[in-house]
């Protein structure tokens, strides 16, 4: 395990349109970047189309247009390349945030709790596995927005005196009326998991008129909480430090005396 490098795209998204997405990102985030200047880039949830509820207009294969951009670019960077994006499979349609590096696709998780007050519930299908991704040593749980709200499906467990994770990853479209929550709920996630906390989420308006003011940011084990500018399109890389998850679990090892459960049970 060593330092991580992530860098979180804080960006607009033109509603429904991936092609001009994509080439917007080329033009004013990817192409800036330099070859091995990080480890992981973060787009927001459904990061091509916005958070559109027309599935079999907008989805795609997991050979589609967007996987093959997005390894591309991690060849390109040497790097991974990670965001969500509506995929069809087996006649379901799913907000599926996946992993790409220069190999293919490294994982993919299923948002679990899909968003009823915005009808995400009855276009989509809802994914069933927490999903834990390995990159340099780091074991990185991925979530997407409104898994945020619900505390025991990205709870770190105990496993053999060890935490299941060492970070976990939410990518989003929060909208700027709940950012508090967004914002007080983050650095719950991290303090309660004794890990690092990444939140993604979007600017802008969307076609429901719908504002988002991105209030991106990461917290660590601590609390500690580094916030991207609010409103504003922004591509910032953060480190996410080996030292400061030993020393927490060294001083403050709490998370040895946690409860053991199964998501089953609750």
């Amino acid at each position: 395990m060593q330092d991580l490098k992530i860098t979180t795209i804080q960006t607009d998204i033109i509603w429904e349109n991936s092609i001009e997405n994509r080439n917007r990102y080329d033009i004013e985030y990817l192409s800036k970047l330099k070859l091995g200047e990080t480890d992981l880039i973060l787009f927001p949830e459904l990061f091509t189309t916005g958070f559109t509820m027309n599935t079999k207009a907008y989805s795609e294969q997991m050979d589609g247009p967007t996987i093959k951009w997005m390894q591309t670019w991690a060849k390109k960077l040497n790097t991974q390349i990670g965001g969500s994006i509506i995929i069809k499979e087996n006649n379901n349609y799913y907000n599926r945030f996946i992993i790409v590096s220069n190999k293919g696709v490294e994982c993919f998780y299923d948002k679990n709790h899909l968003f009823r007050m915005g009808d995400e519930n009855n276009h989509f299908t809802k994914g069933e596995n927490r999903v834990i991704h390995i990159l340099k040593g780091w074991k990185l749980l991925l979530q997407i927005c409104y898994d945020l709200r619900f505390p025991v499906f990205s709870r770190n467990q105990t496993i053999k005196a060890k935490k299941e994770y060492d970070a976990v990853l939410y990518v989003a479209n929060w909208p700027a009326v709940r950012s508090e929550v967004w914002s007080t709920l983050l650095k719950a996630r991290a303090i309660e998991n004794q890990t690092y906390c990444i939140g993604l989420n979007r600017v802008g308006n969307d076609t429901h008129h719908v504002s988002h003011s991105g209030n991106s940011a990461i917290t660590s084990p601590w609390g500690e909480t580094t916030q991207l500018k609010p409103d504003q399109e922004e591509a910032v890389t953060f480190t996410l430090k080996k030292s400061i998850i030993n020393d927490i679990n060294i001083k403050f090892p709490a998370y040895l005396d946690a409860n053991a459960f199964n998501l089953a049970d609750k």
